[in-house]
């Protein structure tokens, strides 16, 4: 028997426990992972972060690995495709926000403006620590915000928080939780430049 205190959340299925236990908070640094991960977060809107982790290895070969230079060449053809591929979550918008998604980040990256260091810019590369109760947050509406002068699209203030809480930019796990102060080894002393 597994008896470790975990997230509330966590326990509602075998996978979102793997996930909250591998992965969930963790800090990441890879640019591209970050975008892959926003764009999840994106296409979860309206459903459940379940849903999308079940569909997660469809959405990967649907989306070429999520690499963001073939995702930026992706047709109307290929949104055709999507559309027809029962294995993905079948959103016209979030697929093109996805393509568009991925045109925004090539342009970052042939900028010399690095998405990994412009996601931890707003935290000065250090992940921040929350409370495990928040929905959004100011941080999380100024993030937002600027998503959108980019051109991202379903980047709202509660999509960001739920994806900054994935990708560890806020430590939010309980304060029982066993992962808390394992994250919070992991981010101890890191900046965002660190790959």
């Amino acid at each position: 028997m597994d008896y470790k205190c975990r997230c509330a959340w966590a326990s509602s299925s075998p996978l979102m426990q793997d996930y909250h236990d591998t992965e969930w908070g963790v800090p990441e640094r890879d640019p591209r992972r970050l975008w892959e991960m926003l764009m999840l977060e994106g296409f979860q809107a309206g459903l459940s972060w379940e849903i999308v982790l079940q569909k997660r290895a469809a959405f990967r070969e649907a989306f070429a690995g999520f690499d963001p230079r073939k995702v930026a060449a992706f047709t109307t053809e290929d949104v055709g495709r999507l559309m027809r591929n029962a294995g993905i979550i079948r959103a016209r918008a979030k697929i093109e926000a996805t393509i568009r998604g991925a045109q925004i980040f090539n342009a970052m990256q042939e900028a010399g403006d690095d998405f990994a260091a412009f996601c931890w810019s707003f935290t000065d590369g250090r992940p921040l620590d929350g409370t495990g109760s928040d929905t959004e947050t100011e941080l999380s509406r100024t993030i937002s915000k600027t998503l959108k002068k980019r051109g991202f699209k379903f980047v709202g203030p509660t999509i960001v928080y739920a994806w900054m809480q994935a990708v560890g930019i806020v430590n939010d796990h309980s304060p029982s939780c066993f992962r808390r102060d394992a994250v919070e080894k992991m981010s101890a002393g890191s900046d965002y430049c660190r790959q």
